[in-house]
C-alpha cells in the first residue's frame, strides 16, 4: 500500500447516493445520484423511496466514479462506508454494497460515522485539521457542537439539538411560507431581499437558566412555532405575508444562535479553529456571519465549498483515507448499521 491510500467512500444515510474517491488528502471524484425530486411531492424524505433509489443508483454511481477518476476497483486500497447515523433502510443498502465490494476485491472495509465524515471532508479542501478543532455540524437531522482532537478516533460531543435541527426548521418554515422542498436554499434565496431585523423572532436556549443548563445545545422548535404563529396571525387579519422579511428574520435567528454558541465553545475550550459542516453550512448568511464573528474573535474559520457540505461520498472516502493513513484497524465484515450511531463512535 502506498503512503497515500486510494479509498472509495459510499454514503447512503438519507436521500443521496454518494460515491467519492480520495487519494491521501486529494479528492479525485465526488459523484452523487440524488433522489430529492422523488421526495419533493411528499414535502420530505420517504425512507422506503430513498432505499429503493439507492438500490437502483448504487452500481451505476460506483462505475461512473471510477470512470471519472480514471481508476479500477482493483487499484483501491480500502472501502469506506457510512454505517450510521441515518435512515435504517438507506444505510443497509450502502453497507451491504460496501461489504460485497470489500469481500470481492479482498480489500479492508471501514464503517464510519456520518457526522465525523462531515468533519473529515474539509481535509480534501483545506488540508490537515488542526488538533483539536471545534466543529459545528448543521443539517436536516443534526445540529451539533463537537470538540475534535482526532477525527479518526476522538470526537467529543459538547452539545446537540434537543428537538428540531436547523435544517429541519428551514424545511418547516419554507412550507409555512409556501416555498418548495428542500427549504434551505429557497429560504436563503428569499431572505436576500428581506430585512433581517424586521421581526424579532426568539433565540432558543440563549438566556438565563436555559443557557446555563444547555450551554452548547440547540433548540429550533420554538422558533419554528413562532414563525408559524406570526404568519397565521397575518392570514387571519387578511393581511399579506412579507415572505422575504419573514425568511430573513427567521434565518437571522438561526445563524445568530449557531455562531454565538460555536464561538463561545471555542473560547471556553481554548480552540482557535472552527469548522462548519453539514447541509446548512451552504447557507450564505451563516457563512457571512460566521466569517464576521470569527474574524472579531481571532478564530480561523474553515467551511468546505457548498457541494461538500451536503451529504456526499467524498466525505466518507476522506475519513476512510485518514483511517488508513493513521493505521486504524479495519471494521469486521459483519459490521452492522446503526441508525442512531453516536458521534463519539467514529468507527463501527
Amino acid at each position: 500500500m502506498s503512503d497515500e491510500p486510494l479509498v472509495l467512500g459510499i454514503e447512503t444515510s438519507c436521500d443521496e447516493t454518494g460515491v467519492g474517491i480520495v487519494r491521501g488528502q486529494t479528492l479525485l471524484v465526488d459523484t452523487v445520484a440524488s433522489s430529492v425530486d422523488e421526495h419533493a411531492r411528499f414535502g420530505g424524505v420517504v425512507p422506503e423511496v430513498a432505499s429503493r433509489a439507492h438500490l437502483e443508483a448504487m452500481v451505476p454511481t460506483i462505475e461512473r466514479a471510477c470512470r471519472d477518476a480514471g481508476v479500477q476497483l482493483r487499484d483501491l486500497d480500502a472501502i469506506s462506508v457510512t454505517s450510521g447515523p441515518g435512515l435504517a433502510g438507506a444505510l443497509l443498502v450502502g453497507v451491504a454494497s460496501a461489504k460485497a465490494l470489500a469481500l470481492a476485491l479482498g480489500k479492508p472495509l471501514y464503517g464510519v460515522n456520518h457526522l465525523a465524515s462531515h468533519v473529515a471532508v474539509d481535509i480534501v479542501e483545506h488540508g490537515p485539521l488542526p488538533e483539536p478543532t471545534m466543529a459545528m455540524l448543521v443539517s436536516g437531522g443534526h445540529s451539533s457542537l463537537l470538540l475534535v482532537p482526532d477525527v479518526t478516533n476522538d470526537v467529543r460531543s459538547l452539545g446537540s439539538t434537543m428537538d428540531d435541527a436547523a435544517g429541519e426548521a428551514f424545511d418547516k418554515v419554507a412550507r409555512v411560507l409556501g416555498l418548495p422542498f428542500p427549504g434551505g436554499p429557497h429560504v436563503d434565496r428569499a431572505a436576500r431581499d428581506g430585512n433581517r431585523i424586521a421581526i424579532d423572532f426568539p433565540r432558543g436556549l440563549t438566556t438565563g437558566r436555559d443557557m446555563e443548563r444547555h450551554r452548547f445545545d440547540f433548540s429550533f422548535s420554538g422558533l419554528k412555532t413562532a414563525v408559524a404563529r406570526w404568519v397565521e396571525t397575518r392570514h387571519r387579519a387578511g393581511e399579506s405575508v412579507p415572505v422575504a422579511d419573514v425568511a430573513a428574520s427567521f434565518q437571522e435567528a438561526v445563524v445568530d444562535v449557531l455562531t454565538r454558541k460555536a464561538l463561545l465553545a471555542c473560547k471556553e475550550h481554548d480552540v482557535d479553529h472552527l469548522l462548519i459542516g453539514g447541509g446548512v453550512a451552504a447557507n450564505s448568511r451563516l457563512r457571512a456571519l460566521a466569517e464576521e464573528r470569527c474574524a472579531k474573535a481571532g478564530v480561523t474559520l474553515r467551511v468546505p465549498r457548498p457541494g461538500l457540505c451536503t451529504d456526499n461520498g467524498a466525505m466518507v472516502a476522506a475519513l476512510g483515507a485518514q483511517m488508513v493513513s493513521k493505521g486504524r484497524a479495519p471494521s469486521d465484515l459483519g459490521l452492522p448499521t446503526d441508525s442512531s450511531m453516536p458521534v463519539t463512535l467514529v468507527q463501527a
